[in-house]
């Protein structure tokens, strides 16, 4: 399935955000198309990437953050039409992307890393790193109004992707590693993994928000993704979204304004 983008965005889809940027950069060094595999066919909407039929721009909610999301994303991770950290540059406004090499790191990632304005936080399963490194909460100072904001720096890519990331990128060897120790199984329906507690991207970033204070921005993330995947998945079996649904209606239920 090759994914067709034209060269503009419609007036009515949303503002190209980081991941779609990395992106279009990435499609842009192709010597060849992409084909995802297993997928929605057909020509896809820029701004959400589903097909037309199915579009869910007009959903996207606006949740302000003082969290950070920070994605390094493994070589093709930006190109899956099931890639979550889409949806992470949706819902919060300083959401950064990366591609992650082994032999280059971007100049504007270690600039990033080294803003007094953040804390980094690398999220990773403390069993893996010593034990000195390791945190399971975030520093009561990142949500005052005087400390620094917390910034997630998640490793977008398969579990072994992610492991050779963590091994081989020195820049983040100085930095705190936050273990989650998440209670529920992973809803993720997209892709397969052989654990429930292997999260997908946006999972993991909510639970990081709901541990930062954030928990309307982490419900609300979690529920965007209840809605993309019942679009994805209708779409793929070319079956009508259901806009009444429980995903859609607890969406619109955390986005309704605040009663004055």
């Amino acid at each position: 399935m090759l994914d067709t983008f034209p060269d503009t965005f419609p007036a009515a889809s949303p503002p190209p955000h980081a991941v779609s940027r990395l992106r279009a950069a990435r499609l842009a060094r192709s010597s060849k198309p992409f084909l995802a595999r297993g997928g929605i066919k057909g020509e896809r909407c820029p701004g959400c990437r589903l097909v037309p039929s199915h579009c869910m721009c007009a959903l996207r909610p606006s949740v302000p953050t003082r969290a950070g999301i920070c994605l390094l994303m493994a070589d093709i991770e930006p190109l899956k039409p099931s890639n979550t950290g889409w949806l992470i540059a949706d819902v919060v406004a300083d959401t950064f992307a990366f591609g992650w090499a082994r032999t280059e790191t971007d100049a504007a990632l270690l600039a990033l890393l080294a803003d007094p304005q953040w804390q980094p936080y690398v999220v990773f399963p403390g069993e893996f790193v010593p034990p000195e490194r390791v945190v399971h909460a975030v520093a009561q100072q990142a949500n005052s109004q005087c400390g620094k904001r917390p910034l997630f720096i998640l490793l977008d890519a398969t579990w072994a992707e992610a492991r050779k990331m963590f091994r081989k990128s020195p820049y983040l060897d100085a930095l705190p590693v936050l273990s989650l120790e998440p209670a529920q199984i992973s809803r993720y329906q997209l892709r397969r993994s052989r654990r429930d507690d292997h999260f997908c991207t946006s999972e993991v970033a909510a639970l990081c928000l709901e541990l930062s204070g954030e928990a309307h921005a982490a419900q609300t993330l979690e529920a965007y993704l209840d809605v993309y995947t019942h679009h994805y998945l209708q779409a793929k079996q070319q079956l009508p979204f259901d806009a009444n649904g429980a995903a859609h209606v607890r969406l619109r239920d955390l986005n309704l304004p605040a009663p004055t």
